[in-house]
């Protein structure tokens, strides 16, 4: 019977991962934050809780269940996505504040816009 049901630890653990992402979206101006209700950019406060979430990812790697990895790794690629959005739109430097990335092992050298041996 519990097979059916995603298990209460499982539910838990989404709901962190949704809360966190909603903590970011306020932080990132995507969202209004619900105790000033107004819409506030914060992209270092963003930054950590993207980072915050890739450690998640990284130290639950190999124990999570396939749907929570995989809404795990949907909501970083959304909110990492929305942070170089924020950083365009600010006009900060993309290089000395670049996005929080995946470990090292899985980044590629070259961006993959470019061609590989021009």
């Amino acid at each position: 019977m519990s097979e059916a049901r995603p298990s209460r630890d499982a539910a838990l653990f989404l709901h962190l991962v949704l809360g966190l992402s909603q903590s970011a979206m306020i932080a990132l101006g995507k969202l209004m934050n619900p105790i000033t209700r107004k819409v506030e950019t914060d992209l270092d406060a963003a930054r950590d809780t993207i980072d915050t979430l890739a450690a998640l990812e990284a130290r639950t790697r190999g124990n999570l269940e396939p749907d929570e990895a995989r809404v795990l790794q949907q909501v970083l690629a959304d909110l990492r996505l929305n942070y170089v959005d924020g950083l365009k739109k600010s006009g900060a430097p993309a290089a000395p504040a670049a996005p929080p990335e995946a470990p090292a092992a899985s980044t590629p050298g070259t961006p993959p816009e470019e061609p590989a041996g021009d």
